[in-house]
């Protein structure tokens, strides 16, 4: 397969895009890397970086929208188009994330309701930890059930920045009290990935 790849400078370091002919498929935190690599040829087959006006347009799409996002713009993702992967279940937990609105937070048990799967809180903190398109599909507003962080594949201090930059975190993150009282409730609002 196909794949077209660009670096975008964030403030939280270095990003990899990567699409495919059908959209944006991975972010990836850092450069391009063997680890990387790997983990696109797992999901993909033998895979070869190559330029296309069609992959190259959706990379542009993506970075305008995310230098916009971290210079503080209101989120616009909606015109990106996404080959996120993934089971079936996993689809839908990133459904659900994708639902969060910018400044909010969902616990991992509040995306298990949304999904109708009040016992599948673990699975979803696995199809968490997959997502492949970090930001986009923004795994960092889920948190734990008592208002802590919780994991972050992309590492603690990314998610912090991230929900600081949504204005979500309080200045004391040590405070759970405090991120559990500004949780709000479960939305409904999806799209489709």
């Amino acid at each position: 397969m196909d794949l077209t790849e660009t670096k975008l400078e964030s403030p939280i370091g270095p990003l990899c895009l990567v699409a495919t002919d059908a959209g944006l498929c991975r972010i990836a935190f850092g450069p391009p890397s063997d680890t990387l690599r790997g983990e696109l040829e797992r999901r993909f087959g033998r895979v070869r970086v190559a330029e296309s006006g069609a992959r190259r347009a959706a990379l542009d799409r993506s970075r305008r929208a995310l230098d916009r996002y971290f210079a503080g713009a209101p989120e616009d993702f909606g015109g990106i188009a996404l080959d996120a992967g993934g089971t079936d279940f996993q689809r839908e937990v990133w459904r659900a994330l994708a639902g969060i609105p910018r400044g909010e937070t969902r616990s991992y048990g509040d995306i298990a309701l949304e999904i109708r799967r009040p016992r599948a809180v673990r699975a979803v903190g696995s199809a968490n930890r997959v997502n492949p398109l970090p930001v986009v599909v923004p795994c960092h507003r889920v948190i734990g059930s008592d208002g802590t962080l919780g994991g972050y594949a992309g590492r603690a201090d990314r998610k912090e920045w991230l929900l600081r930059h949504e204005a979500r975190l309080p200045r004391d993150a040590g405070s759970r009290a405090q991120a559990a009282a500004q949780r709000r409730t479960v939305s409904t609002r999806s799209r489709v990935l």
